[in-house]
């Protein structure tokens, strides 16, 4: 991968994983296929997969039962220059509903990060989707424009998928210091209490009181020992 294209992966790594809203684009069912966008909260799991918690009798949750083609467009607006310089990323692919065998860890990955979506599981009209990632297209402002690489963003079998909980146990319990030290160093925020929230294989989250932060490595890490020097690297880098 070329310096520029690693640099506009990095960048939107970093936009999707510290953002939990999007605009999500799906052909509307009831008027013709034209293009319908609504306003979605959204998390991203262990690997890129996009997730979303939609009820059934939402206009967008209805186009995807009938076409699963979608975009989900995420972008943060700097208001101290110009709007239309803002780094936006657009992800496409098949949104569909997740496998029975994939509820619980989707909702476990959704309370952490979004607590709100816990009263949705009361109505039984709501369902988890994934986003099968097609395409990905980054635009970090003027001239920096790319689709990126697509093996990075399809779904990954993990061999430490079933391991996170024991990670997040052994880094908050034996090194809370080098967490508090990287949040520091690379948010500005003094916390001795912080904690390691998620794994994923770009990063980590830590939680600061009631907000959470995304930590990023510097390379992806897909296997257990790749993820487990990742962290050390981290430890060691950061550590007062």
């Amino acid at each position: 991968m070329s310096i520029k294209k690693a640099k506009y992966e990095n960048e939107a790594i970093s936009l999707m994983r510290s953002n939990d809203v999007a605009i999500l684009s799906t052909l509307s069912k009831k008027q013709d296929e034209y293009p319908f966008g609504s306003f979605v909260t959204y998390c991203s799991g262990i690997d890129r997969s996009i997730y979303i918690y939609a009820s059934d009798i939402a206009e967008h949750t209805r186009n995807i039962k009938n076409n699963p083609k979608s975009c989900l467009t995420i972008f943060k607006i700097n208001n101290e220059f110009d709007k239309q310089n803002s780094p936006r990323l657009s992800i496409m692919g098949d949104l569909k509903k997740v496998s029975d065998s994939e509820v619980e860890y989707c909702s476990e990955r959704f309370i952490k990060f979004l607590p709100d979506s816990k009263e949705y599981s009361k109505m039984h009209d709501f369902n988890f989707y994934k986003l099968d990632t097609t395409k990905v297209r980054w635009i970090g402002g003027f001239g920096q424009i790319g689709w990126l690489k697509n093996d990075n963003w399809l779904k990954k079998d993990l061999d430490w998928l079933g391991k996170e909980k024991s990670m997040l146990k052994h880094m908050n319990e034996g090194h809370s210091d080098s967490l508090s030290a990287a949040l520091w160093s690379l948010k500005g925020i003094k916390d001795d209490k912080s904690k390691i929230l998620a794994i994923c294989i770009d990063g980590y989250y830590v939680q600061s009181n009631e907000d959470i932060y995304f930590i990023q490595f510097e390379d992806i890490s897909f296997t257990s020992a790749e993820i487990k020097d990742s962290l050390v690297i981290h430890a060691k880098m950061f550590k007062h």
